[in-house]
């Protein structure tokens, strides 16, 4: 089921966003793919591994990151690599994370992305506050209108971050926010009534929103 609305782009109503998401992924067939963390991003590469698609041509990128290893428990990149960057082996992993100050990691991954071809598909998520990659409301990552990846935090989220910003996320071929469960419901209708929630920022060449009943209602 498809519809128009004040989200920006396309809207897709599924029973299962990560299968859906899965078979869009292996669809698409992207050269390359920029990924997420959350509990909703994890269901939706465990979906991908399970069509055991063949990634040795992808570049993969972080859509944003906590700054810390990916040994550690609360890395988007970890994460990606356990259930999903292990097993399909693709061509390239490009981590957020350096040794050093998270500025000069920032400006590094933000020189990366610059000199990259446009990304085929970034894989995005919606917070319960509306937020999107490491954009928070409030932020002044929101209004950041030059550079593609910055270094970002508040006191509601304590590890610093390191995120794409809306010029880096507008440059992807397709911009796919997967959405699931009833504690997003609030955020999406919020958005939907024309909010200035973070989300609703998104723009790219394509851009789906990929979700469940449960978040989505009968948009």
């Amino acid at each position: 089921m498809t519809a128009s609305g004040r989200l920006p782009g396309t809207t897709e109503i599924v029973d299962d966003v990560a299968t859906a998401f899965a078979r869009l992924v292996v669809q698409e067939g992207p050269r390359s793919i920029a990924l997420s963390g959350g509990a909703t991003a994890e269901e939706c590469y465990a979906a991908v591994r399970a069509l055991g698609p063949d990634w040795s041509g992808v570049d993969v990128f972080m859509s944003d990151e906590r700054f810390v290893p990916p040994s550690h428990p609360d890395s988007n990149e970890g994460m990606a690599r356990r259930v999903l960057l292990d097993y399909v082996r693709p061509r390239a992993i490009y981590s957020m994370f350096r040794d050093g100050p998270i500025e000069d990691a920032a400006l590094a991954y933000d020189d990366l992305v610059r000199a990259a071809p446009s990304i085929d598909i970034v894989h995005l998520g919606l917070g319960p506050d509306g937020h999107t990659a490491s954009l928070f409301p409030g932020s002044p990552a929101l209004d950041e209108r030059s550079r593609f990846v910055i270094d970002t935090g508040d006191s509601l989220h304590p590890l610093p971050r390191l995120t794409f910003t809306f010029p880096a996320i507008a440059r992807a071929r397709l911009a796919v926010i997967t959405v699931a469960g009833p504690e997003k419901r609030d955020a999406v209708e919020r958005i939907w009534a024309g909010a200035d929630l973070p989300a609703a920022r998104i723009r790219a060449e394509r851009v789906l929103w990929l979700g469940d009943r449960a978040a989505m209602g009968a948009q």
